[in-house]
């Protein structure tokens, strides 16, 4: 398929790099947070990784704000990726099991989601496409070098946590979208370009559908960790 140029294409050269980067990075995570885990320098470390993503992703958030790149439906910081990466800094900041449990969850599940089938339009090197996959990389980064890597474990009541402040924003940006006439989160109309909201069938019943799907993998993702935490002690984390 053949495309204008600074047109991205799904799966195409851009994508299937970024999704590359994705594996490498979060592999190379992964043991890195082995190598630390139950360190001091782990918490050193958690904390530059910490100031790292905002470094990236503010000034980009930012330049969507510009004349050149504002767009009303997609400037404002009120997609759900924008919350999880702020989620994830506290989380690499704190350890807080609950914030850590979130940044997993959504990471591994509607991050990704949105990685694997972007409604993008702009290619490489524009900065639209930076700040989405910049933001995605770092979120999913993160969530396994603090789970997988640093070991730090969800429980039955982190999940509940996430499902209470994830419907909490589906509310919120619902109720925008309503009022604005936008579609964060794609909850009052299903992406533009295709993606898995498609399998789900027409408005508004994919979005129960969703979120019953949604809640039903991060329960298969938490199961794993509080089953093993049932069975031996932990190192302590708030």
């Amino acid at each position: 398929m053949t495309t204008a140029a600074g047109d991205f294409t799904t799966f195409g050269p851009s994508h299937l790099g970024a999704l590359a980067l994705l594996l490498v990075g979060g592999l190379v995570m992964v043991l890195v947070g082995r190598a630390q885990r139950g360190r001091p320098s782990a918490v050193v470390l958690s904390r530059v990784f910490a100031v790292l993503i905002p470094v990236f992703t503010v000034p980009l958030q930012l330049l969507q704000l510009t004349p050149a790149e504002w767009d009303l439906g997609t400037s404002l910081p009120f997609q759900l990726c924008d919350l999880a990466w702020v989620f994830a800094v506290h989380a690499l900041w704190t350890h807080r099991r609950w914030s850590v449990t979130l940044t997993y969850l959504w990471g591994l599940t509607l991050v990704t989601q949105a990685m694997i089938t972007p409604d993008l339009a702009t290619d490489f090197p524009g900065a639209r496409y930076l700040m989405f996959w910049a933001m995605h990389l770092l979120i999913v980064w993160a969530s396994v070098y603090l789970t997988l890597g640093l070991g730090i474990a969800p429980r039955w009541r982190d999940l509940r946590s996430v499902v209470a402040i994830t419907l909490t924003w589906a509310v919120a940006a619902f109720c925008f979208n309503l009022v604005v006439g936008t579609n964060y989160g794609y909850l009052n109309a299903k992406p533009a370009r295709g993606s898995v909201l498609d399998l789900l069938g027409p408005w508004p019943g994919y979005v129960v559908v969703e979120i019953a799907v949604v809640i039903a993998a991060w329960a298969l993702l938490t199961w794993p960790w509080a089953r093993r935490s049932s069975r031996r002690p932990e190192p302590a984390h708030p």
